[in-house]
């Protein structure tokens, strides 16, 4: 439970631990204080708060409602009911489980229940906003799939077509998988399931990134296309960290075995309940007006990265995502996301298509949360440009940042 909505929780945290109390509300300061422009990231509710802080923390709850390792279960089964109803609901989908404890995990299940050790995938590459679960050497993907990686246009920086076709159709892999982690266009998911269906692939939809804008109508939905949709609760979507996984009845009892207890032990039965709030919270008419507001925010502050002289991708947005390249102006990605960060601008890098340094990836669901709208993404992208071109030194900035933000708290009060 957020410190600014229970102050008698942050009494307790103070007498009994002072040193973790700090440390927290100095989380909250940093919060507060500088402008939150990682693409992944978001402020939930005071109620998503209350529900992770609350007493489901103590329940252990191996299994599946009505079907427990453990006694006890019969309030979370309702939470965990809840929720899943919720979430078939909001993405009209007719299975959907709600235990991953993120996306990556999410992802691992998926490829549990459809693939196994050796089998051929096609993702995008990672080069091109693929996501390390999308074939990493690094990751379990890499390690224990043979995947290959589609890229985009080099022109354009669209997913190339007909290069996923043409790669579906010499490996014949037996999954393919669209979404990216900065990729800031849809995906065409009849195209890959048309794809898929011409090779006799399962498609599997890693949509964690564009979800939450699916639930509030601003981005089309892959779960009429995909035969499995992997997703984060968190971004977008705004509720707490973790992740889910929506299918067709077909395959909910391989989905629901391949989570638990193929790659997962015990449901976080809190983390399940802050999901039921967050699903609830975007089933409502002000959060559509708010999925809509991230994407005009977002491609405001495109056009006003361009103006400044960034090479934007693609040229634009459909999405909460922006992708840049800072070259233009004289710094490499790693050098801007520093510069900036002691300015009070924190966001991330990101590979860029067909370039050897990398850019800048930028998201504005956190700051569309705390209120802030088109006005403020144009001044936002006068105050990147003016640091980075060396303009602005960055503590003047970094008072007009905290001037700025000021003017939204994430959490009044």
């Amino acid at each position: 439970m957020s410190v600014t909505h229970a102050p008698e929780t942050a009494d307790v945290l103070l007498r009994q631990d002072p040193e973790l109390a700090e440390i927290l509300l100095g989380e909250l300061d940093r919060q507060s204080t500088t402008l939150q422009l990682i693409a992944a990231e978001n402020f939930c509710s005071p109620a998503v708060l209350a529900a992770l802080g609350s007493p489901l923390a103590n329940k252990y709850a191996e299994g599946y409602p009505g079907a427990r390792h453990h006694g006890g279960c019969e309030i979370v089964d309702v939470a965990e009911r809840t929720a899943v109803e919720r979430a078939k609901a909001l993405f009209g989908a007719e299975h959907a489980n709600v235990q991953p404890h993120s996306g990556s995990s999410a992802v691992l299940a998926a490829y549990a229940a459809l693939l196994r050790p050796g089998d051929t995938v096609l993702a995008l590459g990672l080069p091109y906003g693929g996501h390390l679960t999308h074939g990493s050497p690094a990751n379990f993907s890499g390690r224990w799939f043979d995947f290959v990686g589609y890229g985009v246009d080099a022109e354009t920086g669209l997913i190339d077509h007909e290069q996923v076709r043409t790669l579906a159709r010499t490996h014949r892999p037996k999954a393919i998988v669209c979404g990216s982690i900065a990729y800031p266009r849809h995906i065409d998911h009849a195209f890959f399931r048309e794809v898929a269906d011409e090779v006799g692939a399962y498609l599997i939809a890693d949509a964690a990134h564009p979800i939450g804008l699916v639930a509030g109508g601003a981005a089309p939905s892959p779960v009429p296309y995909a035969d499995v949709v992997c997703a984060t609760t968190h971004k977008v979507l705004r509720g707490p960290r973790g992740g889910m996984i929506l299918c067709g009845a077909d395959l909910a009892e391989r989905v629901d075995r391949a989570v638990f207890p193929f790659t997962q032990g015990g449901a976080q039965m809190h983390t399940i309940a802050a999901k039921a709030v967050a699903f609830g919270e975007a089933a409502t008419p002000a959060f559509a007006a708010y999925a809509h507001q991230v994407v005009a925010n977002a491609r405001v502050l495109a056009a006003g990265l361009a103006a400044q002289g960034f090479v934007v991708t693609t040229g634009g947005t459909d999405t909460h995502l922006v992708t840049a390249d800072p070259a233009p102006l004289g710094v490499d990605g790693r050098t801007a996301r520093g510069r900036l960060a002691a300015a009070g601008i924190v966001l991330d890098c990101c590979a860029l298509p067909h370039a050897d340094l990398r850019g800048l990836r930028l998201g504005t669901a956190a700051v569309t949360t705390q209120g802030m709208g088109e006005a403020e993404m144009a001044r936002i992208a006068v105050l990147l440009a003016g640091v980075l071109k060396g303009e602005a030194e960055s503590q003047k900035t970094r008072e007009e940042v905290r001037e700025l933000v000021g003017g939204f708290p994430p959490y009044p009060g």
